[in-house]
């Protein structure tokens, strides 16, 4: 089992959701960078479970506690790693999954691949817990990356029942210090007024014994036009293949994205011109920031789509492993009724360790 990534910055993620600790090993980072801890702890109180009805409740400070790569609050250069220890733990909740598989989960295809050896306890090294680290390290990046002029943000665009979406972004004229407002907040809305909407809608389905989908929009402002190869080292790879690390994500697209399967090229095509500044832009941004796997300098834009939490308590239908028949299962414990507002966070710290990674394979760090 690897949960190892990137190239040039490289994280490595450990443990479980009732392991003793949870932590990311950090490969890469340049020396002489100063980290403030506090934007660190703003990026993890985000993240952080039992905030409001729309999360968990159990309840963790998520503080990272770092081992070693920082030396008076500077990075070293050697491998920085950080724990966050799990102190709220209640394991006796997930004694029938060993046997009864969660639909939706990773329970079953676990119990397969790893020969029954897999922790089930709230889905071990499968659970969202381990997006904790992620945020530690996206974070890190971020503060290296606003140091190169690069922003980043995301909003909750939609959440499932819910009859009002947020606005999207302006795909051209993306302001930073929207990005930079949307980054501090949990549940990041652009209208506040949709929030109390969204919060609604994933009450209902907590009433009804059920959980919400959703999705969520994240921007990438400031990134130089060359980061990134063609085919399978682009941009939209890099990325990728780090946001699916985030396990509620079914679905991505950047840009137009599925959108330009009912276009012509005329539309599609985004028209380029020089700016006052003598910069290269485009008037429009269906391409969402990236072409031919290749920062054009404009922002770059993806939604994903979060399914949701598979850990319901209404009956459903599973097998029993033991006996391999036909069984009901009603899962207990704690669970988020929609994972969408936290998982903001996590995706936004996907975007900047990627962002981070891409610009230092391309030279551009």
């Amino acid at each position: 089992m690897s949960s190892s990534w990137g190239e040039k910055i490289r994280i490595s993620i450990f443990g479980g959701s009732h392991t003793q600790a949870i932590g990311v090993n950090i490969e890469g980072l340049p020396p002489g960078e100063p980290v403030d801890w506090e934007e660190i702890l703003v990026q993890m109180s985000r993240r952080a479970p039992g905030q409001d009805k729309t999360a968990t409740t159990r309840k963790e400070a998520d503080t990272p506690r770092v081992l070693c790569g920082l030396y008076e609050g500077v990075t070293t250069g050697a491998p920085l790693c950080a724990v966050i220890e799990n102190t709220n733990q209640r394991p006796k909740d997930y004694s029938q999954l060993k046997v009864l598989p969660r639909p939706g989960h990773a329970d079953y295809t676990a119990a397969v691949k790893y020969a029954g050896h897999n922790d089930v306890r709230g889905g071990g090294h499968f659970s969202g817990r381990l997006t904790a680290p992620l945020v530690f390290a996206g974070a890190l990046a971020r503060q290296l990356l606003a140091r190169r002029g690069v922003t980043v943000g995301a909003h909750v665009l939609h959440i499932a029942g819910c009859e009002r979406d947020d606005p999207p972004f302006d795909p051209v004229s993306l302001d930073s210090a929207l990005l930079d407002r949307l980054s501090r907040e949990y549940f990041p809305v652009r209208d506040s007024g949709v929030k109390e909407a969204m919060r609604a809608a994933i009450e209902r389905a907590r009433l009804s014994q059920n959980s919400a989908g959703g999705l969520v929009e994240c921007a990438v402002l400031g990134m130089p036009v060359g980061a990134g190869e063609p085919m399978f080292g682009g941009a939209e790879n890099r990325i990728a293949s780090l946001v699916f690390g985030v396990p509620a994500v079914k679905g991505l697209e950047f840009g137009a994205g599925f959108g330009v399967g009912d276009m012509l090229g005329s539309q599609s095509n985004d028209p380029m011109y020089v700016d006052e500044g003598g910069r290269v832009r485009t008037r429009t941004n269906n391409a969402g920031g990236i072409a031919g796997g290749i920062t054009n300098g404009m922002p770059v834009i993806f939604r994903a789509a979060l399914k949701p939490t598979p850990s319901i308590s209404r009956e459903q239908d599973t097998v029993d492993l033991r006996t391999m028949q036909n069984a009901k299962l009603t899962v207990t414990g704690r669970h988020d009724p929609c994972i969408v507002p936290r998982a903001a966070a996590a995706l936004e710290a996907a975007a900047c360790v990627a962002a981070l990674d891409l610009l230092a394979c391309s030279g551009l760090l």
